[in-house]
């Protein structure tokens, strides 16, 4: 039997782009909270400059772990030549939220016999490792 029989992943990610969702997930998830917040009280607002930058910094991050991504190339960073109002600053957040949602759905699957993973190119070159050590020891 090989490998492939039985393990199939359809999407597969690296060990790099899931430390990068695992370190910016927390911070974006608080920044949209905030920058929520701020919509309530004065949707038409402008953003500050500094506001932008913090949140595009970010979000620049999750740029490169959504590479690649289906929905990816609806994402753009908040424009700080022309400073945002609010509300459209939450509209951006969001659908990075949605994209992050995805991400974690296509990428972080059962394993059958470890539980839970992210599916990195990594991951497979090590199931691969032991499934083989497996057959060597059988035959």
């Amino acid at each position: 039997m090989a490998f492939e029989d039985d393990y199939h992943f359809s999407y597969i990610t690296t060990d790099a782009k899931v430390a990068e969702y695992e370190a910016s997930h927390d911070v974006f998830a608080s920044l949209l909270d905030e920058v929520k917040e701020l919509s309530k009280k004065k949707p038409d607002a402008s953003m500050s400059a500094g506001k932008v930058k913090i949140v595009n910094r970010v979000l620049d991050n999750l740029l490169v772990v959504l590479e690649g991504q289906p929905d990816a190339k609806y994402l753009d960073t908040l424009d700080d030549d022309d400073l945002p109002q609010v509300s459209d600053a939450v509209l951006v957040m969001v659908q990075f939220k949605s994209a992050l949602a995805s991400f974690r759905d296509r990428h972080y699957q059962h394993v059958p016999g470890y539980g839970h993973h992210w599916i990195t190119a990594e991951l497979i070159e090590h199931l691969k490792d032991e499934y083989k050590a497996d057959d060597e020891q059988e035959t």
